[in-house]
């Protein structure tokens, strides 16, 4: 059982994760930022690899890799980061990067930092449904890794079945077809799609992403999901107001 799969047998609903990119605002800012969302009472953080062309992310994000790399960081880096907290970290981590970072690490050496971090569970969103199928599932059952698929409003419900039947920490339901980033409040569209996912009855349990922005856009996602990732408008307010200033952008949205 992976990390995440014990944290859904704990708590089943309104689930709040956190994306976040390592080595932001500064280099060695990653370790504070996940100490900080620990103790402001976040259930698990999607850690970010900043990459030179993050296809699924908005500007905010964009900003936000560009900054780290910037800073220096790189996979090792951020390896050694995370590995360096492994032990008093009780936060579960689930990291989320794209397939070239891992193909130019090397994809043994990748999955082998992975687990050395203490983390079981990532998201690669630009994963081909035929390469994870003929390589990297048994790549991925061979280090006891989850990969986290996402599905969007043009998700063929074929495809969503076949996802269902190959996840084991959660499906990542992309709220619009758009990139990443705060959009005001979710629409009566996006309800709709939320109430026909629900309709599906799936197995899996159901995070929603993209467009999550504060306690309204949390609430109506969580009426349609377990939970809901917030990454924008985070880190938005990380920009802003600082390392420090952390648990009161949380407060209000677990409240």
């Amino acid at each position: 059982m992976n990390s995440i799969q014990k944290l859904f047998q704990q708590k089943s609903k309104n689930l709040l994760s956190i994306y976040f990119t390592c080595g932001y605002p500064q280099l060695n800012d990653t370790a504070k930022v996940i100490s900080e969302l620990t103790k402001s009472g976040v259930d698990f953080i999607e850690v970010g690899l900043p990459y030179s062309d993050p296809l699924a992310d908005g500007p905010t994000i964009q900003d936000s890799s560009q900054k780290a790399l910037q800073n220096g960081i790189n996979l090792d880096i951020v390896f050694k980061q995370l590995v360096a907290i492994k032990n008093t970290n009780k936060t579960p981590l689930v990291l989320m990067g794209y397939l070239n970072q891992m193909l130019k690490y090397g994809e043994d050496k990748f999955c082998q930092k992975v687990i050395e971090c203490g983390i079981d569970t990532v998201i690669i969103p630009d994963l081909p449904m035929v390469e994870f199928e003929n390589h990297y599932k048994a790549l991925f059952d061979k280090y006891a890794i989850t990969n986290v698929f996402l599905i969007t409003p043009n998700t063929t419900e074929e495809r969503i079945l076949k996802i269902d039947s190959y996840t084991k920490a959660f499906i990542y339901v992309v709220a619009s077809a758009a990139i990443t980033g705060a959009k005001g409040e979710i629409s009566e569209q996006q309800i709709a799609y939320f109430e026909r996912i629900e309709a599906m009855n799936l197995q899996s349990k159901l995070i929603v992403g993209f467009g999550i922005s504060d306690k309204s856009t949390f609430s109506t996602a969580c009426n349609y999901a377990n939970g809901a990732i917030i990454g924008s408008a985070f880190i938005k307010n990380l920009s802003q107001t600082g390392i420090p200033k952390i648990k009161e952008f949380i407060a209000p949205i677990i409240s």
